[in-house]
């Protein structure tokens, strides 16, 4: 119970520290808990004329576990500002008000905004990587989504021009009716107003139901999978989602995924993809493959930050002042 108080509202004006030794799965939670030290601590003055004494100058947050600490504040920061679209932006913002520090050889030193997300995504192997891209929470199939989808004509002809889509339209319709009824028969249960056998088929009816809305949130996260393999063809590097949409390389996109890149476009902006979650896939993808993604000769795009391939890479400076 102490806990969970700690984690919802509790605050002491003494405190100066909190030890983080739960693993808190929502940045949100984390940060409620780590919070509870901020709380000013303030000695009044006796006379009015006289100024207050600040006693609590700084509070700190230790946490033995970096990997998920540091995921955790890369992901809050990636909720808190959805304009900027470069993660390092978002994390630098953030630690000027946050500062992050690490022990490092027998002392203490502040991370910068590069160093945080190296640290946050050090422990992605490939396997968990492509975990990371089949994970159910990168699309959204609840009705009000569907809906939108079902009312848009172009979002649905290019879903249905993939193969595994086509029967799209009446797979829509039938989880939302179904979706529906169920939810009618289930008011009419709570009046108690439905038999034993209706209440069997209500159960029957409501896991058809969730059969085919997993079976088109499966074809849509197999679809999601084919993006990082866009995203290592591509010479583009790719930060955040708004970058594999952009009109870069439309035919290599259009080979991979089986739509255009304003089709997808389209359906992320009718929420069909998660955008917080996919940006984070991106960014690690991007990390994780960051030293193979450019190569000399072949870059044709000026904003890339290195050229070469694995540990032989340099920077774009560096590479312009040796062909000069």
């Amino acid at each position: 119970m102490i806990i969970d108080k700690l984690t919802t509202g509790v605050s002491v004006p003494e405190w100066t520290g909190i030890f983080m030794l739960r693993n808190l799965t929502r940045p949100e939670t984390y940060f409620q808990a780590a919070f509870r030290v901020r709380t000013p601590w303030v000695a009044k003055a006796r006379h009015a004329s006289d100024d207050s004494v600040i006693i609590k100058q700084n509070c700190y947050i230790f946490d033995f576990a970096p990997n998920r600490a540091l995921r955790q504040i890369a992901e809050y920061c990636n909720e808190l500002n959805t304009t900027e679209r470069n993660p390092e932006k978002k994390v630098a913002e953030f630690i000027q008000f946050l500062p992050i520090l690490a022990y490092d050889e027998a002392a203490m030193r502040e991370l910068d905004a590069a160093s945080v997300l190296d640290m946050a995504t050090s422990g992605t192997t490939a396997t968990l990587l492509a975990r990371r891209w089949e994970s159910a929470l990168l699309v959204n199939v609840d009705n009000e989504t569907l809906k939108r989808l079902a009312d848009n004509p172009d979002a649905m002809n290019a879903l249905m021009s993939i193969e595994g889509f086509r029967s799209l339209n009446q797979d829509i319709e039938q989880i939302i009716n179904r979706s529906e009824a169920v939810k009618e028969a289930k008011q009419k249960a709570n009046n108690g107003e439905l038999t034993a056998k209706e209440k069997k088929e209500i159960k029957e009816k409501e896991k058809e139901e969730k059969s085919l809305r997993k079976q088109v949130q499966e074809k849509l996260i197999k679809f999601a999978t084919r993006i990082p393999v866009f995203m290592y063809l591509s010479e583009h590097r790719e930060m955040c989602l708004e970058d594999v949409i952009e009109e870069l390389e439309p035919d290599l996109f259009y080979k991979v995924t089986g739509l255009t890149q304003r089709d997808f476009a389209l359906l992320k902006s009718l929420n069909l993809f998660d955008t917080q979650k996919m940006n984070g896939a991106v960014y690690s993808f991007k990390r994780y493959e960051d030293s193979s993604l450019g190569y000399e000769h072949l870059t044709r795009y000026d904003g890339l930050e290195r050229v070469g391939l694995w540990n032989t890479s340099v920077s774009r400076k560096e590479f312009s002042g040796i062909n000069n």
